[in-house]
């Protein structure tokens, strides 16, 4: 069985939401302050007991909007593909699933759990019941079979490998070991005492003791002493059990190795359970003691046991990240989207949306560290390339536009792969906004104000605008437009003076002699049309040289018309 929904309500500044989840990993990704824990600790609220990290609420995790303070918090959970015996088990919470017509009937479990006021002492307590009725109170049992680990941000995982009943050590060795493997350790442990008791130096320290405690008592009130290790139980012997990394206690070891160490151990004694019959990981942040490596070794591993091996149960796990590196290696299927949009926290689900064919496997391998960030950003412009990422930010800076200020993240599509990164974006899916950058590639070299000729490229970019996208055109490409603006044209040959001297120098004297309806072209020409048998300046290097001269106080700069209205638009309150 997997935990395949969860609705939230009323519950710190979630004042609804509604989570769909998969069997394996599910790695919760967003801004700071969206609800990614207030998810965790719903998780918490059924799944986790006192040991492992159980969810305390108080009258201040209430949600409160628009001065209106809700009366409770309610957490509805749906588990799916139960087992016969799973089902039996958890008979009083089934409902029948919607199915299609001529397909088996098939049941889930439906459990709650409701945070409210007592009304006399303002205390917040806990009602858990499944199925329809709040008469059907989830039993002891139920609770028994569904087992979570949670680990918090900022942990300290050597504290959970240190000798303990309660240690994760201790209890996976108790799964590993059959019962007569453990009387044989019990045994074993009974030999070394009767050897160790023997030897001088313990000898000498009983008869010590005990002649010091029969002179203090009497030999009436005296007791049996006997120095030993842990008396014979294989309990007591797991609970001493310790962890040593390269000959050094466990302690000793750097807090990032620790953690996947201790999430090693916590996987090991999940999948290896009997009895619960529901088993899930839920971790916080586990990039907070990362570096970028080795998130996407974790990673890598975490998708890779949704396939268990033989002998061992499936676990799902819930990871929470704001690490573009863990959103970035993370499968589309694998991520829940959390943003603040339309007013109220929301979650997207990037594998229920339908692509073009092959543009999902195409956004899975442009999704590098960079363009992850569109998964963290409030506001998002989408440019074609490093040129353009380049100068736009460069040009904002110059019109006072702080565009971190206003979380606005500008990320390079490598191209024209709008068509990939527009399926995340609008009223049912990111409900942020979304200006696209790029050109309308004009056949011929329209003059400044006219309408351009859209290429069929071009027009199909258009057709992704939508309730949150817009898309912005340069009437034939950006440094065209930047040359039709008369005040451009001579801080344009100054930065390609800075990287090509002699080119700058002869297109200098050619657009000065240029009539100035021409002088744009002759520029644009000069630089990246320049015929077969000459090299074009490469648009990279150049843009990167002209963002300096822009970045000179002293320069006055014009901003093309379609870029100041995209900015305008993602700036907007």
């Amino acid at each position: 069985m997997y935990l395949a929904g969860l609705n939230v309500k009323g519950f710190r500044r979630v004042e609804e939401l509604n989570l769909r989840f998969r069997p394996g990993l599910n790695v919760l990704v967003g801004p700071n302050n969206v609800g990614k824990t207030a998810v965790v600790d719903g998780l918490r609220a059924l799944l986790t007991t006192a040991e492992e990290g159980a969810l305390r609420v108080d009258a201040y995790d209430l949600h409160a909007s628009g001065g209106h303070v809700a009366t409770e918090i309610t957490f509805h959970y749906v588990f799916r593909d139960l087992t016969l015996d799973e089902e039996a088990d958890f008979l009083p919470a089934l409902k029948p699933m919607p199915a299609a017509l001529g397909t088996p009937e098939k049941y889930e479990a439906h459990l709650w759990v409701r945070y409210s006021s007592n009304g006399t002492t303002g205390r917040i307590r806990p009602k858990r019941w499944c199925g329809d009725h709040e008469e059907n109170s989830i039993t002891t049992e139920m609770l028994e079979d569904l087992r979570a680990v949670y680990l918090p941000p900022l942990r300290d995982p050597a504290s959970g490998l240190k000798p303990s009943r309660s240690s994760q050590l201790a209890r996976l060795i108790d799964r590993l070991a059959s019962e007569s493997e453990k009387e044989e350790l019990v045994e074993l442990l009974k030999e070394f005492e009767e050897k160790l008791e023997v030897e001088t130096p313990v000898s000498k320290t009983q008869s010590a003791i005990e002649t010091r405690h029969v002179a203090m008592l009497g030999s009436t009130l005296k007791q049996a002493l006997k120095i030993g290790l842990t008396p014979p139980e294989f309990q007591r012997l797991a609970a001493r059990l310790t962890l040593a990394v390269e000959g050094l206690d466990i302690e000793q070891n750097g807090l990032g190795y620790n953690n996947l160490i201790y999430m090693a151990v916590v996987l090991s004694e999940l999948a290896l359970n009997p009895d619960a019959a529901y088993k899930a990981l839920i971790v916080e942040e586990p990039e907070a003691h990362l570096h970028p490596q080795l998130q996407v070794v974790l990673l890598e591993h975490l998708q890779a046991i949704e396939a268990p091996v033989p002998g061992q149960k499936p676990v799902q796990v819930f990871v929470t990240s704001h690490s573009p590196h863990f959103a970035s290696a993370a499968k589309l299927d694998s991520l829940t989207c959390l943003h603040q949009g339309e007013g109220k926290t929301g979650a997207f689900f990037p594998r229920e949306v339908t692509f073009l064919p092959k543009k999902k496997q195409k956004l899975q391998r442009y999704l590098d560290v960079t363009r992850a960030d569109l998964f963290f950003a409030r506001r998002l412009i989408l440019v074609e390339g490093a040129a353009e990422r380049f100068l736009v930010d460069a040009m904002a800076a110059k019109m006072g536009i702080k565009l971190r200020e206003h979380s606005v993240t500008i990320l390079s599509t490598e191209g024209l792969n709008f068509d990939c990164f527009a399926p995340l974006f609008g009223s049912a899916a990111i409900p942020i906004r979304v200006a696209i950058l790029t050109d309308a590639d004009a056949p011929d070299y329209p003059a400044l104000g006219t309408t351009p000729t859209m290429s069929s490229a071009a027009s199909a970019i258009a057709k992704l605008a939508n309730s949150h996208i817009k898309a912005y055109f340069a009437a034939r490409t950006l440094e065209y437009d930047l040359a039709l603006l008369p005040a451009n044209q001579a801080h344009m040959l100054t930065a390609l003076a800075d990287i090509h001297p002699g080119i700058a120098a002869d297109l200098k004297a050619k657009v000065d002699a240029a009539e100035a309806a021409e002088k744009p072209r002759e520029l644009f020409r000069g630089m990246f049309d320049r015929g077969p048998t000459l090299g074009n300046v490469k648009k990279g290097e150049f843009a990167q040289a002209l963002a300096a001269v822009i970045a000179d106080p002293g320069v006055s700069f014009t901003t093309p018309t379609y870029i100041a209205d995209a900015l305008a638009y993602v700036t907007a309150p």
